[in-house]
Order: C-alpha cells, then sequence, then structure tokens
C-alpha cells in the first residue's frame, strides 16, 4: 500500500503565502506523477497543479503565475508554493500519487486552506 501525507495548510491573509507538502510512503517503486486537487464547499474536487517524475508541470489556469510545484523525487516528497493567495483558494487540498499513468490515485488526508482577513 502507499501512505499519502500533507502538511501546511491553514489561515492566511489575502495575499499572504503558504507552501504546503505531501510525502508518499510505502510500497514505492517508482512515482510517475504528484499533484495537488482542492475541493472547496458545494464544488467539485479540481486539479490545481501536476509534476511528472521527468519535471513537466501543469496548472489550472486560476493559479498560473501565483502557484509553483516542485518535487523532490529522492524523498517522493511534492511542494506547492502558494503565493498572493486570494479568498477563492480556499479549500481542502489533497495530495495525489500515480505510481503509474493507468493505476489508480492514491491520495491524502486533505490539508485545510483558508484565505480570510
Amino acid at each position: 500500500q502507499v501512505q499519502v501525507v500533507e502538511s501546511g495548510g491553514g489561515l492566511v491573509q489575502p495575499g499572504g503565502s503558504l507552501r504546503l507538502s505531501c510525502a508518499a510512503s510505502g510500497r514505492i517503486f517508482s512515482i510517475y506523477r504528484m499533484g495537488w486537487y482542492r475541493q472547496a464547499p458545494g464544488k467539485q474536487r479540481e486539479m490545481v497543479a501536476s509534476i511528472t517524475s521527468g519535471g513537466t508541470t501543469n496548472y489550472v489556469d486560476s493559479v498560473k503565475g501565483r502557484f509553483t510545484i516542485s518535487g523532490d523525487d529522492a524523498k517522493n516528497t511534492v511542494y506547492l508554493q502558494m503565493n498572493s493567495l486570494k479568498p477563492e483558494d480556499s479549500a481542502v487540498y489533497y495530495c495525489s500519487v500515480e505510481l503509474t499513468s493507468y493505476t489508480q490515485n492514491y491520495w491524502g488526508q486533505g490539508t485545510q486552506v483558508t484565505v480570510a482577513s
């Protein structure tokens, strides 16, 4: 099995920054892609950012230029640096781990991000 643990959420004022971390452990030979999703109350879960083992990144349009995803392959860890946060960024953020492109996603328990003054 694969365990996924997120950390780094919290309360921040608009315009502030937060850094989320996600570590994967367990029966892992290699990781194809890690990513961050978020879900706000009453809304569907959406992909925020992802990064492949080759370093290819992808972002939802609403966070481009503000969020940066990075990874440490040796530690099976991914980070999400969030700058210029807006109230609409408030959500539970989930980390996703894909061991291959055709197998299930493994999910963390989620970490709350609240942007409010």
